[in-house]
């Protein structure tokens, strides 16, 4: 035997023409329904906020297991994940002296409680803060006034995030007792953007939050009047020890593989100020729909179908990191994964880290998703955030791509409700979280899934 052909190519990944034929049939059914909708609807109005290790998070779990079952899943368990355990109680901040007023802002998941007072010193970006010198801001309050651009593919995130992660660590740096930011939002009404902040190993961390976009810009004009402006900020909030939640699983077994899984989901918990419906009421939503819809078939695609709600994604990636760490073993058996979480808005993109040899079913599913609006966009995107930690150890990912046009005007605030859902939108997202993933559990091959470290890219 010649060595070649001990490492022969693997044969393409292609996608038998029935099921093509049973996919568009699909496709129809789920833009005809409303069973993603009314998911989104029962957790948003049952459980509402679900901050990750609270009594609502606990009953966010239940409902989950309960409403798997419900939609005749053929099988439904839990996977515990141990977090350290968050709460806010509550937060305010006013201006003192002659223009004293108060300012809508939330405290920044992972601050510390307490009150601090001091004269405001606003920075453009986080870069500027970054540069001030040691020492420069004590006894001050930092305020970095980033202004967060709208994109629909939310790009401008990016730079929000970094000065919501890293803005805090830059200021105790510069000796500040509090730091204060421009909310990472689109938005301009007086909602304020929470969401996890980090504080570097060695620094003590400082009570910081996060202005609603009005108030950061009030706040910029009465320092643009040219005299020191004082403001008080009182947080009631901190880390209390640990909880334990859980990633909530349901599976639709497949006809002749079950031991091979196609993964999607979104995201059970939420941050507390809203309902978390765009967030990610949606993606646990439509992908218990599109679970559902599959299982309703009177023969199963050849792989299972498994659905995971993950536990405490908005504090950093707590539940995709357990289940990445608990499933490495059977990373080969996980034959490709997609996440919805960037909010209800249409699909208009798909995209897969599929292997040449895996490109021919990749383009098959692109053309299932095609009368949907979706274009295929090779070489954008990149797997969403709980499953990112598995895909980084080698499992196969695709992209599904939201119009985040109005995300940023709602995300990890107090308007993210189920009012915010468009039915028709969210049925179209069913439709393609359908259609992907019965044509990725009926594929004769795989999608690349195998155990070695990559970067993916950042979706």
């Amino acid at each position: 035997m010649f060595a070649g052909a001990l490492h022969a190519a693997p044969k393409d990944t292609t996608i038998p023409a029935s099921a093509i034929d049973t996919a568009a049939d699909l496709r129809e059914t789920a833009l005809a329904s409303d069973l993603g909708y009314r998911i989104t609807e029962s957790l948003t109005t049952e459980v509402g906020q679900r901050l990750a290790g609270s009594e609502a998070d606990a009953r966010a779990v239940a409902w989950a297991k309960a409403k798997f079952e419900a939609l005749g899943y053929d099988k439904v368990w839990t996977e515990p994940v141990t977090f350290p355990k968050w709460e806010r109680r509550s937060e305010s901040a006013r201006v003192l002296g002659p223009h004293a007023q108060p300012l809508a802002l939330t405290a920044l998941g992972g601050s510390p409680g307490g009150t601090v007072t001091g004269e405001v010193v606003r920075f453009a970006d986080l870069a500027a803060l970054e540069a001030a010198p040691a020492g420069s801001l004590a006894g001050k309050i930092a305020f970095i006034d980033y202004k967060m651009e709208r994109a629909r593919d939310g790009a401008g995130y990016g730079p929000g995030s970094r000065t919501r992660s890293g803005g805090p660590s830059a200021a105790i740096r510069a000796g500040a007792i509090g730091y204060v930011m421009r909310s990472a939002g689109t938005d301009s009404h007086r909602n304020p953007h929470t969401g996890i902040t980090r504080f570097d190993d060695g620094l003590t961390p400082i009570p910081s939050a996060a202005l609603a976009v009005p108030d950061a810009d009030q706040l910029a004009r009465l320092l643009a009047l040219g005299k020191p402006v004082q403001l008080e900020v009182a947080l009631d909030c901190g880390w209390n020890g640990e909880a334990t939640s859980y990633n909530v699983i349901g599976e639709i077994t497949g006809s002749s593989k079950p031991d091979e899984v196609v993964v999607i989901g979104g995201h059970l918990d939420s941050w507390d100020l809203g309902t978390g419906a765009i967030d990610d009421g949606a993606g646990v939503g439509l992908t218990m729909a599109a679970g559902k819809l599959i299982g309703d078939l009177p023969t199963a695609p050849a792989r299972t179908i498994r659905v995971i709600a993950f536990a405490n994604e908005e504090q950093g990636l707590h539940g995709g990191r357990a289940y990445a760490n608990a499933h490495v073993g059977q990373i080969e058996q996980h034959q490709i994964a997609a996440e919805s979480d960037f909010g209800a808005g249409r699909i208009y993109a798909f995209d897969t880290s599929a292997p040449d040899y895996a490109k021919p079913a990749a383009a098959q599913i692109a053309e299932a998703l095609a009368p949907l609006g979706i274009a295929y966009t090779p070489g954008e995107g990149g797997p969403g955030p709980d499953i990112s930690p598995f895909a980084g150890k080698g499992m196969a990912w695709a992209a599904l791509r939201q119009d985040g046009t109005d995300y940023f005007d709602l995300h990890h605030t107090p308007d993210d409700t189920f009012d915010k859902i468009d039915a028709e939108a969210l049925a179209q997202n069913v439709a393609a979280y359908t259609v992907f993933a019965y044509l990725a559990a009926s594929a004769d091959g795989d999608f690349g899934s195998e155990l070695k470290q990559v970067t993916p890219p950042s979706e």
